[in-house]
């Protein structure tokens, strides 16, 4: 009998199939018959396979198929490997692959002229809000695969841009969807925490996947802050706008309370819907204040629900010009006493610095290759000049070279159409 275990790894039987489950975020599913075959072309024997205790079971003891089974799985798990939130299919980006972590919106870094520097890890999230701006989740109807960058080549890159942009840096984890779905996500934590030009590591989280073993994790490895997407404090309502009936708000709040209990500050972040939740206001307010979040930074962060092209606009929403959503903002400062609710760069210590330098000028034509699928129909990703450009409007396949016209250049997110 041989038992077959990888670290961070745990295999569940599945009756025809294998499964794989890697670091509780990701998972690939392999034929029994699959795996019969490739032993039974190496060794002439066609054993039983199960999984138990979360190991793989193979009834033979022949000395060193635990090495060819385990090289034959880390040899096929590229292909096979998905998300286990939204079940759509994983791309691991790693230095191997050569592609550039500057350019793209969904995974990657990004630089909008500040001190604070966006670290994205993954795509990919286990809700699915109904106001989301990038229709991610479980239940997106646009987004056909996810991503996850390998967290010693996002810190490779990483320290390219922080060389650039100087030291106190915010490095902030976010992305399309939930970062606490990055399989590395303490130790991406901890590298930072190490980092010379980083001061300040927040993160944004809808706060779900939190156990408090996990915030005990993120503490010890040097998180300073979370942005908690919380958008109501009555669970129905709460489980409408997060999409999902398995919503659990009085998980969430508690987990809120954990993360500050051990020294990690709460920024409670809730997207106002005008005629949904908006008569909540002074009940987050009261919430912030009772567990003691802002510490350091501003309690609150009430955002204003606005539509997006590629989001879920739900008609529910009643959109309230900007003018209008801070005065309502300023009447809640005057009427609780809570301060600051109109928040400011100042308020977090962010500050302009120069933006890493633009690779290329809007309407430029340039050739590229294409090196990785996109996240919706019709879009690839090119590489040129050690940059990601999302290509629209193509068909063009991986490894072919292209001219595409920049269209777009806005924070270093580059986006081209095919010539």
């Amino acid at each position: 009998m041989i038992e077959v275990i990888f670290p961070h790894t745990e295999f569940h039987d599945l009756g025809e199939k294998i499964r794989l489950v890697w670091r509780g975020t990701l998972y690939a599913d392999f034929e029994k018959d699959e795996l019969i075959r490739a032993i039974k072309r190496k060794y002439r024997v066609s054993p039983e396979i199960t999984a138990g205790d979360g190991k793989l079971v193979i009834s033979t003891d022949f000395k060193d198929m635990e090495k060819y089974i385990a090289i034959y799985i880390q040899n096929n798990l590229g292909a096979l490997l998905r998300n286990r939130y939204t079940e759509r299919k994983v791309i691991y980006i790693h230095e191997g692959m050569d592609v550039p972590l500057l350019g793209y919106n969904a995974f990657g870094l990004i630089d909008r002229g500040t001190n604070l520097i966006q670290v994205r890890g993954v795509s990919g999230c286990n809700l699915s809000c109904v106001f989301c701006s990038v229709d991610e989740g479980p239940y997106s109807r646009t987004r056909k695969l996810d991503y996850v960058v390998d967290v010693d080549y996002l810190m490779k890159w990483f320290d390219d841009v922080a060389r650039i942009k100087g030291k106190g840096l915010e490095a902030h984890l976010d992305g399309q969807g939930e970062p606490l779905i990055y399989p590395f996500r303490v130790e991406l934590v901890q590298a930072l925490r190490e980092h010379p030009h980083v001061s300040i590591i927040s993160m944004q989280s809808n706060g779900t996947l939190l156990t408090d073993k996990l915030v005990e994790e993120l503490a010890e490895a040097g998180l300073d802050r979370v942005n908690l997407s919380v958008h109501s404090l009555d669970p129905d309502k709460a489980r409408m706008l997060m999409g999902m009936k398995s919503y659990d708000l009085e998980h969430v709040l508690d987990m809120a309370e954990a993360l500050i209990n051990a020294g990690i500050d709460v920024l409670l972040a809730p997207v106002i819907i005008f005629g949904v939740n908006d008569d909540e206001a002074e009940a987050f307010i009261e919430f912030a204040r009772k567990i003691g979040a802002g510490k350091r930074w501003p309690a609150l962060g009430f955002q204003n629900y606005i539509p997006y092209k590629f989001g879920r606009n739900p008609t529910i929403a009643k959109l309230v010009p900007f003018k209008d959503f801070y005065a309502w903002l300023r009447k809640l400062e005057e009427k609780t006493g809570m301060r600051p609710l109109v928040l400011k760069p100042k308020h977090f210590g962010m500050e302009k610095r120069e933006f890493i330098p633009l690779a290329f000028r809007p309407g430029e034509i340039v050739k590229a290759e294409i090196v990785l699928p996109g996240r919706i129909q019709g879009e690839m990703l090119a590489k040129a000049r050690n940059r990601l450009i999302e290509v629209i409007n193509t068909d063009a396949q991986i490894g072919h070279r292209i001219k595409i016209r920049i269209v777009r250049t806005r924070h270093g997110i580059y986006i081209g159409t095919p010539i």
